[in-house]
């Protein structure tokens, strides 16, 4: 597994329990925005739902084909295809829209969002997970995580890239997604373990409602 790899599937099994306890996923029809090699898509097929993951890079495509191919991942496809590209394509045609470790990697994480709320279902959930914007989320993240203990590879994050909790909210309310809860994720480097918290200073997510 390779190291940009390894940190998402440790972190993969929070990611979806915290999802799953909001919103059961059997019988859903699930939208994983910036889906990547498909970690998080895979295992929301795995509980019942029927995925689609959208992604702009072929290669994380290729990787998540494949890795649902081998796996036999029932009710899991994909699509080389922008959000907003798909918003004008099926607006209002999911239940769930996930979009992880995604916003802070885009040149504008609002139009991303935007697509997000168009995409779900009145009624429906939106989740989103990014990196806060402050000293510490740069020492920790980029510094600690990229450098110091090279759990990503190196140029992974831009400082300036990052969202902030307030900015978040405010494209979420542009968009018609009202926030219903928030929490944070931590990480102990000499057990190699993450859990949530309610510290949203680093890595936060967001778990969202459009209004019916």
């Amino acid at each position: 597994m390779d190291s940009e790899m390894r940190p998402l599937h440790m972190i993969n099994p929070l990611r979806l329990e915290w999802i799953n306890g909001m919103t059961p996923l059997a019988g859903q029809r699930v939208l994983d925005v910036g889906c990547g090699g498909g970690i998080l898509a895979d295992s929301m097929a795995r509980k019942g739902a029927t995925v689609l993951g959208v992604d702009l890079s072929s290669k994380a495509l290729k990787v998540a084909q494949l890795h649902a191919l081998e796996a036999q991942t029932p009710n899991v496809s994909y699509r080389e295809i922008a959000a907003e590209a798909l918003a004008d394509e099926q607006p209002g045609s999911f239940d769930t829209v996930t979009c992880m470790e995604m916003l802070e990697h885009v040149p504008d994480p609002s139009s991303i969002v935007r697509a997000c709320a168009t995409l779900v279902k009145p009624g429906g959930w939106v989740f989103f997970s990014t990196l806060n914007r402050n000293p510490k989320s740069f020492l920790m993240a980029v510094v600690g995580a990229e450098y110091v203990l090279n759990l990503l590879p190196r140029g992974t994050h831009e400082y300036a890239k990052m969202v902030r909790p307030s900015e978040l909210a405010g494209y979420c309310r542009a968009g018609g997604l009202d926030l219903q809860r928030t929490s944070g994720m931590a990480y102990n480097p000499l057990t190699k373990r993450y859990w949530l918290n309610d510290d949203t200073s680093v890595n936060y997510l967001f778990a969202t409602r459009k209004g019916g």
